[in-house]
Parts: structure tokens; sequence; C-alpha cells
């Protein structure tokens, strides 16, 4: 499974990206109104209850356009916050910080919404079922995406293409299931190698080869937990399609070592978060 961490440079110059697309070509016209150079200390505040994730992206939106604000840490990446808590105060010219505002307010809360949304079903699959995260995010925000995944308390599947070899229904459907499998533990050079299947008869079929991973792909949960008291002894086990918060508990009880869930990146709700004066 992938590492994914955050550098300041990273964070900064996505940042940069984000501003720029707020502002070209003429600046903040609205915000430019306000001629005078009054400062306000404003906080803050989460609208919901939540997991925190995205501070350094929401500071440096302010601090790009003013390194004279201030803004201070009140709860830290990874924590839970109740509704009305105050995640931070951010002090500095009123202009300034209407500026930033949105841009911050949109990382924090899109970043948050997954963190939020994976440490959920973190929560419903216990503790020996680890929850995983797909190659299904924003083009060009995955790591972003993958890192509040963390924060939630899940766990990275493969970064990209190069990371692991992934056999699919697609990919058997245009070959041969035991000949690629076969292929793959040829060129793993140190590689995983997982192995998709949707059927109690494709398993049967690769029992034996030396693999790493079966992934159960939009089976019942009746033929899943056959699956998996076939494959345990021999090889890590993953579930995924359409589980969801009301399936996921009963998906977890059939011993499945992993589940990955795509809507943890694709399709979450932001955390409504906002600056009050």
């Amino acid at each position: 499974m992938s590492k994914i961490k955050l550098s300041k440079n990273f964070v900064k110059n996505t940042v940069k990206l984000a501003l720029n697309e707020d502002l070209y070509p003429s600046g903040d016209i609205t915000s430019n109104l306000i001629k005078n150079k009054k400062n306000i200390k404003i906080k803050l505040i989460s609208n919901q209850n939540a997991i925190v994730a995205g501070i350094l992206f929401a500071k440096l939106s302010f601090s790009l356009i003013d390194n004279k604000i201030k803004f201070v840490v009140k709860k830290k990446d990874g924590s839970f916050v109740k509704k009305n808590s105050i995640i931070a105060t951010i002090q500095g010219k009123a202009q300034s910080i209407l500026i930033a505002e949105r841009v911050a307010l949109n990382f924090l809360s899109h970043i948050s919404g997954i963190a939020t949304k994976t440490n959920k079903f973190v929560k419903l699959a216990g503790k020996k079922c680890k929850i995983c995260c797909t190659r299904k995010t924003i083009p060009n925000l995955r790591v972003i995406q993958k890192y509040a995944v963390k924060l939630g308390g899940g766990f990275n599947h493969r970064f990209n293409l190069s990371d692991e070899f992934l056999i699919k229904d697609n990919h058997i459907a245009s070959s041969d299931i035991n000949k690629l499998v076969s292929r793959a533990i040829k060129y793993k050079q140190g590689k995983k190698i997982t192995v998709e299947v949707d059927n109690l008869n494709q398993l049967k079929k690769i029992m034996g080869l030396k693999f790493d991973t079966v992934l159960f792909d939009n089976m019942s949960v009746h033929n899943l937990k056959k699956g998996v008291k076939l494959a345990k002894k021999f090889y890590e086990t993953e579930a995924s399609g359409n589980i969801n918060s009301k399936n996921i508990r009963s998906v977890a009880a059939t011993g499945v070592d992993r589940i990955s869930i795509g809507s943890i990146t694709h399709s979450v709700p932001a955390i409504d978060y906002k600056l009050e004066f």
C-alpha cells in the first residue's frame, strides 16, 4: 500500500494554484472596495461534528495572501470536533482575510469531508477489518484525498498503476486469468499482486498460485463468507463493490481483511465551516 506524506512545499504549491484560479486576472474586485486598513479577529468554526483535516491548506491560503495574518490553530489535523467548535482564530487586515476565505474553506471542507466519512466506515467495520480507498479520486487531487483517508483512520490502496499488480475483471475478460497471474508472478520484482474475482469458480481456478491478495468484487455476503473461508489461510482478502453504511457491518463480519470503498474519495459531502466575527 502507498505511503502518503504531504510536504509543506507541495501544500504551498497546491494552494498557490487554487488562489490563482480564484484571483486571475483582476484579483478580488469586491474586496478591493475596502480601502481602510482595519485589522479584525475572526473565528474559524465547524458547523457540524467532524474529523478536522486540511489545516495547513487553510493556514497557507491566508499567509500566501498576506504573511502578516496570524492563524492560530486550536484543533489539529485528525482530531474529532463537535458542532460549534473553534478550529482556529485568524487575525489581520479585513481585506486580506476576505480574499483568502473561500479557498481556505474549500480545502478544509473537502479534506475534512473525506476524513469524516472514512472514520464513519472505520468505526462501523470494527478493529479487525481495514478500510481502504481506491483510485476513484478527483484528478490531480489524489495525494490530498489519500492523505485525508489516513487522517480518518483508513488505509491507502495503491497510489497509481505502477504500485502493484491489480488484475481486474476487464483484464480477465481480455485474456486468461491463470496466464495473467502467472505473468504477474514472473515479473513482480517485489511488487504485490492482487487478483479480483466475482465468483467462487474464478477463485478455485487460481488457488495455489503465489500471489498476495484476493479481491472479492460485488459478491453477496453469503458467497463472500465462503470465499474468505477458502482463501484466508493462503491470501490476504479484500471486498469491494457497492459497500455502504448499511451493509458494511455484515461484510466485515465475513472475516475479510480489508474493504475498499470508492465513495470515501469520489463522492463525499463537504464539512460545513464558517468564519465568524
